[in-house]
């Protein structure tokens, strides 16, 4: 039906016939000449139709926003002084000949080109419309392309395209699973896979020692701007490759992505390890774009009798830590109140802070509520730990260590953004040498990654003291974004049984739910190791989006909800009972 796409037309097609297909973009009448901005997935053409020619200029006089046409005419130069050069087709119209009515619309419920002002639910409800966007579709054509080049590189490094279940069994990975009742198997379930993991280890002892998918995985978890129900992981694993090879393999493939469809040359990478990430950071994905760092003054202040900082000060699981912001000084009290209840979410009681005024006269030169309670010595001790200037703010976190962390690492990128800190547009790094396990509430221990990490030891030694044993993994993060994470995982049984016996895993219970690997770990298993990319997060990242909904097709609302089929939704009585279900209401 077409014979070109309305946004590939370009000068060189001046004086071609030429036939196009698309949505009425936009209708204009300019005294007596209809316009028709024609769009369809590759851009927007101009159409004109002159009265003329009666027929075709009467049909495109009816037509309206959204109608489906075919317009046959010759292209030409658009006349002088009228030309756009924000557009690809901006030198050019084409004078239509014919018009064809293929489908006639309704009014949308919104403008596509006045998107800003709609709530995302309407969106999300008419999303077939939303997609009409051409900045959405940029976005999805964009995400083709990532795709399209990451399969490409990996193929052509060897690496076999390969699918694992969609059906299979609940696994310990972090989050719940989203179980699927078996008819067949009355009163068992399958459950959507958070990952490949598993198969994808079984297809390295089976001798696949490239595998590659791009793979969807489901997760049961709270949802935030990154985080969607169902999200798509670039799925990576190898055999006989340590964690500088695959790190090197994967980091070449990212630097190549960014150079071939940005223009952008990345660099190397810098390592980063885990423990000085947290200790500068607050953070094992810090944003390296913001020179800001959080600083220790706990030893400084364990003395004092302010027992809001000599608490955490002296407690072995507490921090007491500091964050200078250059020319801080000059935040209201209504914004540093504003940061408080910022702090407030991720546990932090309070936010202390001291302003810089006047170094050069001492404690008087400081203003805060906090200076009387630390004495002139100890504050000034801490502006020189700081470093601190005139004009400068510090913020203090006093808590255990997770608390301090969280709070005042996010507080950092908080900062780091209203105060237009940002130095550079890319920073990435790897985060390497995590802690195998991180205790529990309880006083267990859960894996910090998960139970098929290999760890920097030998079984023996894991066992007698677990705590602060390193593991071989292995994080790519971007801009304060984990776009990847990975491990060299544990092949031989031994090892397996060892982590599942400082996890808590009986030897009935690792049977039971991974039976099937310790199995296979028997027979000859290979060293391997691989990383999952988040494409989704990669995405977004690569086309400046706030929410990973802007490059999903058709993404779930924060509720886990899809506006546009009015999922999830009830079934049928008889469902129910071929799957032997019965629901129990809650009061």
């Amino acid at each position: 039906m077409r014979s070109h796409y309305c946004g590939d037309l370009r000068a060189e097609h001046i004086g071609e016939d030429i036939t196009l297909s698309g949505w009425v973009h936009r209708r204009r009448d300019h005294g007596g000449v209809i316009f028709l901005d024609l769009r369809d997935r590759e851009g927007i053409s101009q159409v004109v139709f002159d009265p003329d020619r009666e027929e075709s200029f009467n049909l495109a006089d009816s037509v309206r926003s959204e109608y489906v046409v075919e317009v046959r005419g010759t292209v030409r130069a658009r006349p002088e002084g009228t030309t756009n050069k924000d557009m690809g087709t901006g030198e050019i119209e084409v004078l239509g000949k014919e018009l064809i009515i293929l489908n006639k619309a309704e009014t949308p419920p919104f403008q596509l080109d006045e998107h800003q002002q709609v709530g995302e639910d309407v969106r999300l409800r008419h999303r077939f419309i939303d997609l009409r966007r051409p900045e959405i579709q940029r976005k999805l054509r964009f995400r083709s392309q990532i795709t399209h080049n990451i399969r490409n590189y990996l193929e052509d490094n060897g690496f076999l395209d390969i699918e694992t279940p969609i059906l299979t069994r609940a696994t310990p990975e972090g989050a719940r699973d989203y179980l699927v009742p078996s008819r067949t198997h009355e009163g068992s379930f399958f459950a959507l896979p958070q990952s490949p993991q598993l198969f994808k280890q079984l297809l390295m002892v089976s001798g696949f020692d490239r595998y590659y998918q791009i793979a969807k995985c489901f997760r049961d978890e709270d949802l935030r701007a990154d985080r969607q129900p169902e999200f798509t992981q670039i799925d990576i694993e190898t055999s006989f490759m340590d964690e500088e090879g695959i790190m090197g393999l994967t980091e070449n493939m990212i630097r190549e992505l960014f150079t071939e469809l940005l223009g952008v040359d990345l660099g190397q990478f810098p390592r980063m390890p885990y423990s000085e990430a947290m200790k500068r950071f607050g953070s094992d994905k810090p944003d390296l774009r913001i020179p800001l760092e959080l600083v220790d003054v706990a030893d400084l202040l364990q003395d004092i009798e302010f027992k809001v900082f000599a608490g955490p000060a002296k407690d072995p699981k507490g921090r007491v830590a500091a964050l200078k912001v250059p020319g801080g000084a000059e935040l209201t009290r209504k914004i540093i109140d504003d940061y408080t209840k910022f702090v407030g979410i991720y546990g932090a009681k309070g936010l202390a802070w001291i302003k810089v005024n006047e170094l050069e006269k001492g404690a008087e030169g400081l203003q805060s509520p906090i200076v009387k309670f630390l004495g002139e010595d100890v504050a000034m001790k801490v502006m020189e730990r700081l470093d601190a200037s005139n004009g400068d703010i510090i913020f203090f976190g006093a808590d255990k260590e997770t608390v301090v962390n969280e709070a005042l690492g996010a507080l950092r990128i908080k900062v780091g953004e209203d105060m237009n800190l940002i130095e550079r547009e890319w920073a990435p790094l790897w985060v390497v040498d995590f802690p195998m396990f991180e205790e529990t509430s309880n006083g267990g221990m859960t894996a910090l990654h998960h139970p098929f990490t290999a760890p920097s030891c030998s079984p023996e030694e894991l066992i007698a003291e677990p705590e602060g044993k390193l593991s071989r993994a292995y994080d790519m993060v971007l801009n304060g974004t984990e776009l990847g994470g990975g491990s060299v995982r544990i092949h031989d049984q031994a090892m397996q049984k060892a982590v599942f016996k400082v996890l808590g895993i009986s030897d009935e219970e690792a049977e039971e739910k991974f039976g099937f690997l310790l199995n296979a770990l028997k027979f000859g298993a290979p060293p391997h190791g691989g990383l999952a990319f988040g494409l989704d997060r990669l995405v977004m990242l690569m086309t400046g989006s706030a929410s990973i909904r802007e490059v999903i097709a058709f993404p779930k609302t924060q509720s886990a909800a899809c506006l546009l089929t009015d999922a999830p939704g009830e079934v049928s009585a008889a469902q129910l009972r071929e799957l032997n279900i019965k629901l129990r209401k809650t009061p």
